[in-house]
This record gives structure tokens, C-alpha cells and sequence, in this order.
């Protein structure tokens, strides 16, 4: 079965984990593989005599033909007598792919149960999980697809017993068999893995595992408050933690115990005491002693060693908790009903104090590379600035009056030079064509003043006469407009009684006694003269 991701160098057998030579495996009876995966075999193969350290299926002598379960041709490791001709020389993948057809023809290893120890277990960046089962006799490798481990509440760790469900198969590129887990949970805790699944199936329905209730966490907490055992090492990690990543945080223990009876009940209260401590702060005026977040922390164990966050009221206190939980309980393999609960799950309680706290050297390194953007772009900026004042200073030199005025200076000087030499040229060409009409009127020059002399004796008979005639009609259309004047001018108006009134300060003419409240100075002009005045009232309107 082909697949994207490799696995890990130590699924490949060791070399003293293969049988010794001489020894030899009997096959099952009809050919077949054994029944059952993780018993010890009953004998064991030829080791190979190369390094390729490709492991042989359990239960197939390295002297057993490939295909003899399909009742194929039988494939032998001796040499055959004979000319060249006659040797079946098989390629690795035809061999590979013989095993492989073979295991799967096989119904009793498509689904199996294995029960072993759990050796070395790599999780890689994909998230399969590779591990090893063995016994006192005998490995198996295994490899557990992301899609499955991530659906499991239990991860396989290193020395734990457990029962391992899936198929036998090969994996060609690398030539090795190996267990392809579907489901995974630990010998003998059985009862233990299903009260887990039916309490979280149960609090998932409440939806107290939905992901929208989840709360994000402050960005520099000030005061983190701790809940764990205070004489575990626990407390003294996160307290080193806390204190080399983001020393300026303040640490509040609620202590409690996390294993053995009356564990559940000790970590409820210690949650609700949190609570409590932060309420007196806000009651007592000391808002900046309130806790912001606080980490629900505990070591590794075996299940029953956690089983203490499996506890619904320590669920449900989680959950009801005022202010974001980090639960870093376990190892990164150990899951809890605390770990769905809690806003975050950290792998490990030194992680869960990571996760609450910034990296000083993080933010320090992140203040330098602000500053050094701040000062590129403020030497940026001066640099337009700069080019920006220089263009101004260039603009107001060209509005200077002395520079104006030495351009209006320089712009009048070459209009100057322009305009005289425009009216010499005019000037000398008046001229020409002056003197070319004074050539062609000389002779006719004679007559023409005559008839002129003559016209001009007659204009000045008439004259005089055409003057007077004019005056006389100025002068009746003067008199007229003086008379006009003298009935419609304001002297007239004042001529009949009639009086201009002004107040005395800002010469307003009075037009309403509204403007001229009882006290007023008034300015009064009649006929002949002016007045001044005093008002001492007004009277009724008529």
C-alpha cells in the first residue's frame, strides 16, 4: 500500500531482533500465516545474508516458497544446477509485491487484534504515529493514520501494554510488514476507555465541548493563577518557565491534589477559590491582583493516574470557570475530558506556561526589528521632507520681489528693445511710404488746397451761426434741469419744513423711533442750518 510519508528509519527491524542463521520458522499448516499477531512464533526464520535489514512476515521460512498460499511457483534461495538459462531471477519489487499478494489473500490478518508492549513512538509532521508492538520474542511495526489517531482518546506511549486493532500489510518501498492501526486502547483499562467515551460522548452532546465557547487567551497576562499540586514538580517547572520567558508576570498558586481519592473535589475548589481571590481583589480595589488566565496543570501518569480530569465536575468546573483555561495535563500522548474542556490544551504543563506567556526574547527581538522599521521609515520620510523643502525653497526664491523684480526687469528690457526697433522699423517705413505719396500728391497738391481753402471759407461763414444755435439749445435744456433739481432735491424737501435726523454718534439717519431710545444725541439738519437734540421720549403714535 502506497503512501505519501515515510516511515520513520526505526520501523526497519534490527538486525538482533532477526533470528539467528541456522534456525528455521515451520510454516503454518496449509501454508498460511499465523492465526494470531503477537503471540511468540513457533520457530523462527534464516536471517538474510545481506544488510538490507528487510524483516521477513512472521511465520514464513526463509526457505518457504513466496507464493505457496495461492499454490504458485515455489521460489527457493538455493542455487539451481544447470546452464543460466534455466534460473527464475525474480526483481525486489516482484518479490515485495509476491508477499504482499499473499498476506493480503490471507481473510485472519485483515482484521486482527494484537495485544504488546509499546516500544518507541514518532509522531511525524504529518500526524501518523509509528510505534512498535513486542513481546518477549517478537516486533511488530505499526503506523496509525492522523484521520484515526486524532478520533482516538488514547495515544500509545512508550512501555504501556494495549491492544491494537487494524490489518497486515506491506509497505513496498521500504519491503516491510506491519500493522496498520485503526483503533487503539490500553490492556486491561478497558471499562476505563469506555466510561471515557460514553462521559465525553455525553458532555459533547451538552456542548461543552464546542469549540465557539472557547476563549482567547490575554497577550501579556499580568497575573496567572496555577492550579496544581504544590509539591510536585510541576509547580516548580511552570514557576521556571513563567519566569524565563516573561518574568514580569505575577503567579498565584490554588493548590489542590491531583491524585487519589477526593482529587476531584480538591481541584473543583481550588478552580472556585481562583474565582473567589479574583472577586476580592475587585472588591477590595486591587484590580491589577486579579488573575487573567489561569493553567490547569499535572505530570504524566498511567489512566488511572489522570483519571481525576476525566471527572464530570472537574469538567464542568472547567468550563464555568470565569476567565481562559490552559490544561496541561500528562504528556503530549495523554488526553483528558479536561483537555476538551479547557479554552486551550497545551501538550505538557512547561507548555501550557509557554502558551500563556510571551518569549521576552521574542519580544525584544520583535521592539529592535519595530525600531528598525520606525527609523528606516522616519529617515525615509526626513529624506522626502528634505526634498520637499528644497523644491518649497526653490519656489519661494523664484517669488521673491528682488528676483521678480529682476525678471519683470529683464522681461521689460527685451519688450523695450523689441518695441523700439518695432517703431524704428515703423517709423522707416511711415516714412517711405511717406515720401512715396508726397511724390505722387505734389502734383495734385495745388488744386487740392484751393478746394480745401474754399471749403474752409464756407465753414467758417456758417459757423458762427450753426455755435449760436447750439448754445441757445444747451442753455434752455439747462434751465429746465435746474428747475427740476430745485423741486426735487433735498434742499427743496427741507425748504417745506421738513428736517434730515441723525444720531450723533455713528451719523445713522432716524427713520423709527425705535432707534432712538429716550437719551439719544441726535444730529438735526433743516432749511438752514443744523441742530443738536435730546430725546426725552416718545409720543403716543397717532
Amino acid at each position: 500500500m502506497s503512501r505519501s510519508d515515510e516511515p520513520p528509519d526505526w520501523t526497519l527491524p534490527a538486525w538482533d531482533s532477526l533470528p539467528d542463521a541456522g534456525q528455521t520458522r515451520e510454516p503454518a499448516p496449509g501454508g498460511g500465516m499465523p492465526a494470531i499477531i503477537g503471540q511468540t512464533p513457533t520457530a523462527t526464520g534464516a536471517q538474510p545474508p545481506t544488510g538490507t535489514g528487510a524483516q521477513q512476515p512472521a511465520g514464513t521460512s526463509a526457505q518457504e516458497p513466496v507464493g505457496n498460499r495461492a499454490q504458485g511457483p515455489t521460489l527457493t534461495a538455493r542455487p539451481v544446477p544447470g546452464p543460466a538459462s534455466e534460473l527464475r531471477i525474480l526483481a525486489v519489487s516482484d518479490v515485495t509485491r509476491a508477499v504482499k499478494d499473499a498476506l493480503r489473500g490471507d481473510p485472519r490478518l485483515a482484521d486482527v487484534w494484537v495485544e504488546g508492549e509499546v516500544g518507541r513512538v514518532t509522531i511525524s509532521s504529518a500526524g501518523h504515529g509509528y510505534f512498535t508492538l513486542k513481546d518477549e520474542r517478537s516486533q511488530l511495526s505499526c503506523i496509525w493514520f492522523r484521520d484515526d489517531r486524532l478520533a482516538s482518546p488514547f495515544e500509545p506511549q512508550a512501555g504501556l501494554r494495549v491492544v491494537a486493532h487494524g490489518r497486515i500489510d506491506v509497505y513496498e518501498p521500504g519491503g516491510v510488514y506491519q500493522l496498520y492501526v485503526s483503533a487503539l486502547q490500553p490492556a486491561g483499562f478497558g471499562d476505563l476507555a469506555l466510561r471515557f467515551e460514553s462521559l465525553k460522548a455525553r458532555l459533547s452532546a451538552e456542548g461543552l465541548f464546542d469549540p465557539g465557547r472557547k476563549r482567547p487567551l490575554p497577550v501579556r497576562p499580568a497575573v496567572i493563577a496555577v492550579v496544581t499540586s504544590p509539591t510536585g514538580a510541576v509547580w516548580h517547572d511552570v514557576r521556571t518557565v513563567l519566569a524565563r520567558r516573561w518574568p514580569l508576570t505575577r503567579v498565584v498558586l490554588s493548590p489542590c491534589l491531583v491524585q487519589g481519592d477526593g482529587a476531584s473535589a480538591s481541584v473543583v475548589r481550588a478552580l472556585g477559590r481562583v474565582d473567589r481571590w479574583a472577586e476580592r481583589c475587585l472588591a477590595e480595589g486591587r484590580p491589577d491582583e486579579v488573575p487573567v488566565v489561569t493553567i490547569l496543570a499535572r505530570g504524566g501518569g498511567s489512566l488511572e493516574d489522570l483519571w481525576t480530569f476525566n471527572d464530570e465536575a472537574v469538567v464542568r468546573a472547567v468550563v464555568g470557570h470565569r476567565r481562559p483555561v490552559v490544561c496541561g495535563v500528562g504528556h503530549e500522548t495523554d488526553v483528558t475530558l479536561a483537555d476538551f474542556a479547557a479554552d486551550v490544551r497545551a501538550p505538557t504543563p512547561s507548555a501550557a506556561a509557554e502558551l500563556v506567556v510571551p518569549d521576552r526574547a521574542e519580544v525584544a527581538e520583535w521592539l529592535l526589528a519595530s525600531a528598525r522599521r520606525l527609523h528606516r521609515r522616519a529617515a525615509v520620510r526626513l529624506a522626502e521632507s528634505g526634498r520637499e523643502v528644497a523644491a518649497e525653497r526653490r519656489a519661494l526664491d523664484r517669488l521673491q520681489p528682488a528676483a521678480q523684480l529682476a525678471q519683470a526687469r529683464e522681461r521689460v528690457g527685451g519688450l523695450l528693445d523689441r518695441a523700439t526697433a518695432a517703431v524704428e522699423t515703423r517709423i522707416a517705413a511711415d516714412r517711405r511710404s511717406e515720401e512715396r505719396a508726397f511724390g505722387r500728391l505734389e502734383p495734385l497738391l495745388p488744386a487740392r488746397l484751393r478746394r480745401d481753402r474754399d471749403r474752409l471759407e464756407g465753414s467758417a461763414r456758417l459757423l458762427p451761426m450753426l455755435a449760436a444755435r447750439r448754445l441757445a439749445t444747451a442753455r434752455a435744456g439747462l434751465t429746465a434741469s435746474e428747475a427740476a433739481l430745485g423741486a426735487l432735491g433735498p434742499q427743496a424737501t427741507l425748504d417745506r419744513g421738513y428736517a434730515i435726523v441723525r444720531l450723533a454718534g455713528d451719523q445713522r439717519i432716524v427713520r423709527d423711533p425705535i432707534d432712538a431710545p429716550p437719551g439719544s444725541r441726535l444730529h438735526v439738519r433743516v432749511a438752514r442750518g443744523d441742530l443738536d437734540a435730546t430725546v426725552d421720549g416718545r409720543s403716543a403714535e397717532p
